[in-house]
């Protein structure tokens, strides 16, 4: 795809063409992945300058699957990154809270266990369930962009809320 020595021009019109076949498929595969277009954008951005990166060493056979192992590690990597900045950003209660420390362990475990049951959910119920309750999208919404019916949408949000009050009936 792109030659150690050949001229610049040559290798951002190879780059252009890449970037023009495989961006919008990629922005999309990590929108699906994140529900979140600001960051799918970003993380396709990104996949391109890694790719402009090690241009001398890809493959031409291999760069569509090279694309998509790029945009998952990095998603994946977010995802890490967001786990990390999540733990150390819950400051304790301050010393003047009016809850016990019993409210608090328990409020607590209550948070680890819904973040459990969240995270067990199958992938594309979890998504339509963050999207809703997170992102706070309609219905209608979320179905548009995920390309589904309002309906698939709406089962897929039952079956998230009886998982998650599963996990409620036993706190």
């Amino acid at each position: 795809m792109f030659k150690k020595g050949s001229n610049t021009e040559n290798e951002q019109q190879a780059f252009q063409k890449l970037f023009d076949a495989y961006y919008d498929a990629i922005k999309n595969y990590l929108y699906y992945k994140s529900g979140n277009i600001e960051l799918a954008e970003d993380l396709s951005q990104e996949v391109f300058l890694i790719i402009w990166d090690k241009r001398h060493s890809l493959k031409p056979e291999k760069a569509k699957s090279f694309l998509y192992t790029i945009a998952t590690n990095l998603f994946f990597n977010h995802i890490k990154h967001q786990k990390v900045v999540l733990k150390f950003t819950q400051q304790p209660f301050s010393s003047t809270s009016i809850e016990t420390p019993q409210f608090l362990m328990e409020e607590s475990e209550f948070k680890k266990q819904l973040e459990m049951a969240i995270s067990r959910l199958p992938e594309k119920i979890r998504i339509v369930f963050l999207m809703n309750r997170i992102d706070k999208l309609t219905y209608r919404e979320i179905a548009e962009r995920l390309g589904l019916s309002e309906k698939t949408i709406e089962k897929r949000m039952t079956k998230a809320l009886k998982e998650v009050r599963k996990v409620a009936e036993k706190i």
